[in-house]
């Protein structure tokens, strides 16, 4: 390892603290400059709120809800989404039928969406899941049908040449191809999720990240909504850092 490479890793770890300050330092500033703390609060009263909200357990308890959701929506999109767009991507028949389905649906108003779910199916916990999967899964399959649609062929002759069972192939010669797809796709998804989830919590659960800031916007607690939306997007961007990048490096080591 030379010297250049031992030092990139605290270089730019200190690059990205010295950043985040200065974020921090450009909103005390606007906060004074502002000088009104009901609309625009600056970085101590929403720390102060988002403490003793986790210490009372109420963001906690929020937080918990609303990953659970997005953890079922995300398992559901990229199982159904993969399928669809291997689909889409290996048969061109098959990609005509899809392919004016997947612009409707790519175009379609996320709100819409959640609005007529919940009317046909109630305010129920499958409607809040179902809301978010019709609103991700078109993206997933556009990730994946490309991917599939890049695959080698000599691949596939190899595979023939030498007989082998589907199940090997698949693991052998399609899924590392897709990998980088893969990855992409979800951490693509995950941040797009999370989003929807809030919207569908904010118009119809009764807890979650949406629901506490839909509470929050009818008392005017601005301290409270950015409090809520800094801690949560933090642990979001904890997962895509520790989880989601890690695992989109892996699958594109091979390149």
């Amino acid at each position: 390892m030379t010297r250049g490479t031992s030092l990139a890793g605290p270089s730019r770890t200190i690059s990205r603290l010295l950043s985040l300050l200065g974020l921090i330092a450009v909103w005390w500033g606007g906060a004074r400059l502002g000088q009104d703390p009901g609309r625009f609060p600056g970085p101590a009263p929403v720390a102060i709120f988002a403490w003793h909200a986790l210490v009372a357990g109420d963001m906690l308890a929020a937080i918990g809800a609303t990953l659970g959701r997005v953890a079922a929506s995300f398992m559901i999109s990229m199982l159904i989404g993969t399928a669809i767009g291997m689909l889409a991507g290996r048969s061109r028949r098959a990609d005509s039928v899809i392919d004016p389905w997947l612009v409707i649906a790519l175009n379609l108003p996320v709100l819409m969406v959640v609005v007529l779910v919940y009317i046909w199916m109630g305010l129920t916990e499958a409607a809040a899941i179902l809301a978010v999967c019709i609103a991700k899964i078109p993206t997933v399959i556009v990730t994946i049908r490309e991917g599939a649609r890049a695959l080698d062929p000599a691949f596939d002759e190899l595979a023939f040449c030498f007989a082998l069972p589907p199940a090997r192939r698949w693991r052998r010669i399609v899924l590392p191809q897709m990998a980088p797809y893969l990855a992409a796709a979800a951490r693509g998804g995950l941040s797009v999720t999370w989003k929807i989830v809030l919207i569908v919590e904010l118009i119809g659960r009764p807890d979650g990240v949406g629901f506490e800031l839909n509470l929050l916007f009818q008392t005017f607690d601005v301290a409270g909504i950015i409090a809520y939306g800094l801690v949560f997007a933090t642990v979001m961007l904890a997962l895509e850092t520790l989880v989601l990048q890690r695992l989109e490096r892996r699958a594109n080591a091979w390149r």
